[in-house]
């Protein structure tokens, strides 16, 4: 008997253990502001399972800090179109200019806004999975070839401008020394192949090669960074120049001297739009959150400071060049500054944005092979847990990119029409189409007028900045001199 009750009491003590095992889990799980995510394919963040799903991946993966995903986010906005903005304070002046940067950014916050609302009631975990919801397969197959489109024409724009600047270019008819071979001569090494060859192999594909987003919010904190630097250094460029010659006061409003001034206006509104263009990585960004409420904060905080260094950016840029101010203000630093270590500082600003581009390029490599992945294997495993498809897709994707960097002289004029079509589709108006479709019954009467607002305002805006850039092309005798073509 006595044997008999020990064993009760143990079994006993046994049960009453695994219940307290059992709440225990249960109250961590509570604590969990974000469920088990189970994403495939293009819905992923490329880390499947990565929290409370399986042991070990959260073990080496806890989920993404606020700051790292704002410096994911902030490198995600600012990549090239930084330096086309003080040329649009030339068109529409100081006052104008700094309003527009701030309206764009207030739409911009609204349209992610939308989009992660309605992703959420919809439970998708991706900008595509919103399309689909909403418009079916057609609506996801279109958002990817827009993805494809904007990000393979930036990725190779950016390495075009990576090219010019270290190794110089020749696509205007005449060659302009790019920084390493005014340092040291022409050599095989500082050729243009040779030196993007070497970026790719060194740079692009490690970095490429990681499966997370938020492994790269150090070198996107370094992004960051360096184009903090070359706002500081425009900004004592200014502050010199204005002790040693004096600076002419800035236009505040746009000169409108006929019509044709007056559609002018509206040819910035492509150049403003991929300024602040971020919402392919939005819900890449979300997913690895440890704590998924802190996805709008950081949408905010990434525009706030964004918004701050474009600026910045755009009035130092505008009031050290006024109306000589290139079209790329990066082609402004090639000339004698009129201040002491002119040259220094002009080559300081270009390898800075140089650096820049190539910690913003992983970045924007990441969706673009993860929804070339979905488009082209829809029913696959998710791409990471596939080495081979992986890194075939990677391999892939830099080497068009190489290929189009090196054979394609100048695609400023394709960026431009990128801009305005696939770039403007998924800031604003497949946003907007999802809160006028509103399959789900949530949106709000003011989310259908901001949204067709939106949609009006990109369409007759865009339609306008395509038909002056037509118009543009057809007129000129030779290449227009842009940003690629400028660099000495």
């Amino acid at each position: 008997m006595k044997v008999k009750a020990r064993e009760e009491e143990k079994l006993s003590l046994t049960v009453n253990q695994q219940e307290k095992k059992t709440m225990t889990t249960d109250s961590k799980q509570t604590k969990n502001p974000r469920k088990c995510k189970q994403p495939i394919n293009e819905e992923s963040p490329l880390l499947p399972n990565q929290r409370g799903c399986d042991e070990q991946a959260v073990q080496e993966f806890n989920g993404a800090s606020f700051a790292g995903a704002v410096f994911n986010l902030s490198t995600t906005i600012i990549g090239a179109g930084i330096m086309a903005l003080p040329a649009t304070m030339k068109v529409l002046g100081l006052g104008v200019g700094i309003g527009m940067i701030i309206f764009v950014a207030i739409l911009t916050e609204a349209s992610v806004e939308m989009l992660l609302r309605f992703s959420k009631v919809g439970k998708v975990v991706s900008f595509g999975g919103v399309m689909g919801d909403a418009f079916g397969k057609a609506g996801k197959v279109v958002f990817q070839l827009c993805i494809l489109v904007n990000n393979l024409g930036t990725l190779i724009v950016y390495m075009i401008i990576i090219g010019d600047v270290l190794s110089g270019t020749s696509s205007t008819g005449v060659h302009h020394a790019g920084v390493l071979k005014g340092w040291f001569g022409e050599h095989w090494w500082n050729g243009r192949t040779f030196v993007l060859l070497v970026t790719t192999i060194f740079v692009f594909a490690p970095l490429a090669s990681l499966k997370r987003i938020d492994s790269l919010r150090y070198t996107s904190a370094l992004a960051v960074a360096l184009a903090v630097v070359f706002l500081v250094i425009t900004a004592g460029i200014v502050v010199i120049k204005f002790f040693y010659e004096g600076i002419s006061m800035p236009r505040f409003l746009p000169n409108l001297s006929d019509i044709a001034s007056v559609w002018n206006l509206f040819t910035v509104v492509p150049v403003l739009v991929t300024a602040f263009i971020c919402h392919f990585n939005v819900h890449t960004i979300d997913n690895e959150l440890e704590d998924s409420s802190l996805i709008q904060p950081i949408v905010q905080t990434s525009l706030a400071l964004c918004s701050s260094v474009y600026i910045l950016t755009s009035l130092f840029g505008f009031l050290l060049f006024g109306d000589s101010t290139s079209d790329d203000v990066l082609a402004n630093f090639d000339t004698n500054l009129g201040i002491p270590y002119s040259y220094l500082l002009n080559d300081i600003v270009r390898i800075s944005y140089a650096l820049h581009l190539m910690l913003v390029f992983p970045v924007i490599f990441y969706p673009l092979r993860l929804n070339l992945d979905d488009l082209v294997f829809p029913s696959s495993r998710p791409l990471v847990s596939d080495n081979c498809r992986f890194a075939l897709s990677t391999i892939g994707l830099i080497s068009v990119v190489f290929v189009g960097a090196n054979f394609i002289p100048s695609i400023w004029d394709v960026f431009q029409f990128s801009g305005a079509t696939a770039t403007v589709c998924i800031g604003f108006i497949f946003p907007a189409a999802i809160a006028l479709r509103d399959r789900h019954r949530i949106a709000t009467r003011k989310d259908k007028i901001l949204s067709v607002f939106m949609i009006g305002l990109a369409v007759f805006s865009n339609v306008i900045a395509i038909y002056s850039d037509a118009i543009a092309l057809l007129k000129q005798k030779g290449p227009r001199s842009k940003l690629p073509s400028n660099l000495p």
